[in-house]
């Protein structure tokens, strides 16, 4: 089994979720204020890079949804 974030960018998780889910479903799965207030890829992306809890959901959230 090949891993699904293999090659996959923080910036190209982000914005598939995003596409999917939208920022307000996104926000309903990870509770962080970045995806609720004014959010923006630019913002989130800074926000996950120092947070590595919260990276880590949206890589979590990225892998169950990849392999559905």
């Amino acid at each position: 089994m090949t891993d699904p974030l293999h090659g996959m960018t923080l910036e190209a998780m982000l914005n598939a979720l995003v596409e999917r889910h939208g920022w307000e479903g996104l926000a309903q799965h990870i509770d962080v204020r970045c995806f609720k207030s004014d959010p923006s890829i630019k913002s989130s992306l800074t926000f996950l890079r120092r947070t590595p809890w919260a990276r880590a959901e949206v890589e979590a959230l990225f892998v169950r949804l990849a392999t559905r």
